[in-house]
């Protein structure tokens, strides 16, 4: 296999905040060979992804009943839990290791399974004798408590936190020296024009996207989905706007499609109100992009909103979407609503109003400020094609 870089634990572009990112960074790194080790070969070639680097999928040791029972008794016999992982990238380790491996799973800290892998599988890179970069990641305060998490963040050659929350409790958990903060990646996505139903209002619409991720946070059963509803008949029946409700996830465990098409009834006969079907990230960027205002759940679907200068409110749950807006308006009051917080029926209302009021000043500001900040997420490229042109001479010291 040709000497090339490795972008690992990417679950598939069905979800188009993975494929948004590995777009944007397949972009900024057009001059370096790259391999994607995907979860879901299928998935990445049915979208964006296929002309821009190659496309492998890994191993996986749940549907090989030997191979499990073989590295199941091996790990516990040898206390080896890297063998998984040698297992699942045989393909990329070895004979065929590469020089440098992408974790291009911005989150996985946050989650305690996906957690385990990431640690693991940067060990065994490491092991293996490359380097490794942690790659426009966010991670909660208090996982930087977690002794074997700071042990593994300063394994990493190169760490991109996306937002100042997470570079500062890096800062604080003594992991520094490694650490060079720069927006998500895909604040650098390019959009493609996709087809707009008839009806459709560039600048006259409300984009909307509700996950089942966010639902389940809630505190009060029912809430989440009552705040929306309130805000689309709010919307109806005080402006001539018109509503979008864009999927962003449309894995089968957490299909955005599913909790917009429950969101939808009632309104199908409106000509105002639109439910969108799935499409690439670029496409679903561009109809982001063609909104008044937007109101999401999924963080890449207000990083798209955000990068098109439009304002937007997160309906978030997690230290990204706390720590973007911090990062983009200098507090997340007032832009960030968080779903366990929801005990009223309206205060989505009341947070979509506040924003509307100050919709042209927001507007402006983000038209100020994201031609830089667009760029700044591509210049994370420069940092990772650094060491990749430094592969040579490490190894020869």
């Amino acid at each position: 296999m040709r000497e090339q870089l490795v972008m690992y634990l990417h679950g598939g572009s069905g979800n188009h905040g993975c494929e948004a990112i590995i777009n944007s960074t397949c972009h900024m790194l057009e001059d370096i060979p790259k391999l994607l080790v995907t979860n879901s070969e299928e998935e990445d070639r049915t979208y964006s992804l296929a002309p821009l680097c190659g496309i492998l999928q890994e191993r996986k040791i749940a549907e090989h009943f030997f191979a499990h029972v073989w590295y199941y008794a091996w790990r516990a016999l040898f206390r080896d839990p890297e063998s998984f992982m040698r297992y699942r990238f045989r393909q990329v380790l070895g004979e065929n290791r590469a020089p440098l491996y992408l974790s291009t799973g911005g989150d996985l800290y946050c989650y305690e399974l996906s957690k385990r892998e990431a640690i693991t599988a940067n060990s065994a890179f490491c092991r293996a004798g490359a380097k490794t970069v942690l790659w426009g990641c966010s991670l909660e305060p208090a996982l930087l408590q977690e002794e074997a998490v700071v042990e593994d963040m300063k394994r990493y050659a190169l760490i991109t936190p996306r937002e100042s929350i997470t570079e500062q409790a890096l800062r604080e958990a003594g992991v520094t020296e490694n650490v060079k903060a720069f927006p998500d990646p895909a604040f650098a996505l390019e959009p493609e024009p996709a087809d707009l139903p008839h009806g459709f209002v560039c600048g006259g619409t409300v984009g909307i996207n509700l996950s089942p991720m966010v639902i389940g946070c809630e505190k009060v059963p029912g809430i989440t989905m009552a705040n929306y509803r309130r805000l689309i008949d709010h919307i109806l029946q005080t402006t001539d706007d018109c509503v979008a409700l864009i999927p962003h996830v449309v894995w089968h465990h957490t299909d955005d499609r599913r909790t917009l098409k429950e969101l939808y009834r009632g309104y199908e006969a409106n000509d105002r109100v639109f439910l969108f079907q799935d499409m690439s990230c670029q496409k679903l960027k561009y109809v982001i992009s063609r909104c008044r205002m937007f109101i999401g759940a999924r963080t890449h679907a207000t990083i798209a909103a955000y990068s098109s200068c439009v304002p937007t409110l997160a309906v978030g749950y997690s230290v990204k979407a706390r720590g973007i807006a911090r990062d983009l308006f200098g507090s997340e009051e007032h832009y960030v609503l968080p779903v366990q917080a929801l005990e009223d029926p309206e205060e989505l209302i009341g947070a979509y109003e506040w924003l509307a009021a100050r919709e042209t000043q927001v507007r402006e500001g983000l038209e100020r400020m994201m031609p830089a900040y667009r760029a700044r997420a591509a210049a994370a490229g420069e940092e990772v094609r650094r060491i990749w042109n430094d592969r040579g001479a490490a190894s020869e010291r």
